[in-house]
């Protein structure tokens, strides 16, 4: 077993090797080098309650920092690392001396895209990756501004369904022809565009952005049809950048993420990937995925704590995810990518449903709209990979439950 574990990134999969380690009784020394000046914490909260100011920033924390404190545990934040090098097993750090490893976890999470076009440098205009973010643009979210939203995925929705809460005038404009269009089918996202609709947001859809216009600070977004919105501040949601350069730098394979084996091992068997940063193995999906996920972050980071303590763990998850926007709870699994029929059981206007995906007479993924039962019972139907009828499964008389236990 390793004395010297490094782990260089200190978001919420860094938290969690911290976390298995200690579980597992690790005596070795811990080193962990995060960028930012706080403690390991939640991410998506940002765009929901804290955004909402019903979170403190300490409620995020994963861990109190008297967790941090245990002699074995070096924690180094507002510390960049800035290389690499592979040869004398050590990582270079700004301003300060290099730190050797005998095992290191990259845990180098994400960024958000820039928007890439004139005017986007201006005062007044905002991504959300991080509290410090969240901070700055709820001093902009007064009753009555106009915030234009550029991107109608998970982020930029949750945003605008906590302004209007707020009371705040919100446009969305969103590329796609539809909002949510990588991730959820026609059917969810027409749900969507209906509830967010009726609560008074402006969705632009099938629009790109031309440029912001402004002296010093944002007063303008014009569109590629030639439209001015005014925006009294603007946040952009056009989606994430893995970290990878590290990685790349250090002759490291990178594919679309740092490449990963089920162990979460990279192509150095010295080091190691979790989060956001990895393109891993999916025998349930037979490719390699990249997921933007706390579950993935976290159960990778438990899978390769684990090997580093010398219990052999292999990573096979389905991967879930969620999104709350007003008193909605969207709650995802699996991937339903190439589905080649869905089924929709429950009511969409009840305001509860879920639509199943199935590719093959196999359920790939399901959507579940305040429907947590059907979510639980058709995760486990998902991982077991069973020939189903999909005239079963829209037959609301049969439990999704009772279709899970006999598969």
């Amino acid at each position: 077993m390793s004395k010297k574990i490094v782990i260089a990134g200190a978001g919420h999969a860094a938290g969690q090797v911290v976390a298995t380690l200690r579980q597992q009784n690790f005596e070795g020394q811990i080193v962990l080098i995060g960028d930012e000046p706080y403690l390991p914490y939640q991410r998506p909260p940002l765009s929901k309650k804290f955004l909402a100011g019903e979170l403190s920033a300490e409620r995020l924390h994963l861990k109190a920092e008297s967790f941090y404190d245990a002699p074995n545990i070096d924690l180094r934040l507002q510390t960049t690392v800035t290389s690499i090098n592979r040869d004398t097993r050590t990582l270079g750090i700004e301003d300060g001396d290099d730190v050797p490893y005998e095992k290191l976890v990259l845990a180098l999470g994400s960024r958000a895209k820039e928007l890439r076009v004139e005017g986007a440098d201006l005062n007044g205009v905002y991504y959300l990756r991080s509290i410090e973010d969240v901070e700055q643009i709820r001093r902009e979210m007064d009753v009555g501004r106009h915030l234009v939203i550029i991107g109608a995925g998970y982020i930029g929705l949750e945003v605008a369904a906590v302004a209007r809460g707020l009371g705040l005038d919100v446009t969305v404009i969103e590329a796609a022809d539809r909002v949510m269009s990588r991730v959820v089918s026609p059917e969810i996202s027409d749900f969507y565009q209906i509830e967010h609709t009726s609560k008074g947001v402006k969705l632009k859809l099938s629009s790109g952005v031309a440029a912001l216009r402004g002296k010093k600070r944002v007063k303008l977004v014009e569109t590629s049809a030639g439209e001015e919105l005014r925006a009294d501040f603007v946040i952009v949601a056009i989606g994430i950048v893995p970290n990878t350069e590290l990685a790349e730098q250090a002759g490291l394979e990178v594919s679309d993420g740092i490449v990963v084996d089920d162990q979460c091992l990279t192509s150095d068997g010295d080091i190691y990937a979790v989060g956001d940063c990895t393109s891993h193995p999916s025998d349930i999906y037979g490719r390699q995925l990249r997921l933007e996920s706390v579950h993935n972050a976290i159960e990778q980071a438990k899978t390769a704590a684990y090997n580093l303590c010398g219990i052999e763990t292999h990573y096979s998850e389905v991967p879930w995810f969620w999104s709350d926007q007003y008193d909605l709870k969207l709650q995802i699994a699996g991937l339903s990518e190439g589905y080649e029929d869905v089924v929709i059981r429950g009511n969409p206007a009840e305001r509860s449903f879920a639509c199943l995906y199935l590719k093959d007479s196999r359920l790939i993924a399901v959507d579940a709209v305040n429907a947590p039962k059907d979510y639980v019972h058709a995760k486990a139907l998902i991982a077991a990979r069973t020939i189903l009828s999909s005239d079963r499964l829209a037959d609301a008389t049969t439990s999704l439950k009772d279709i899970a236990a006999g598969a």
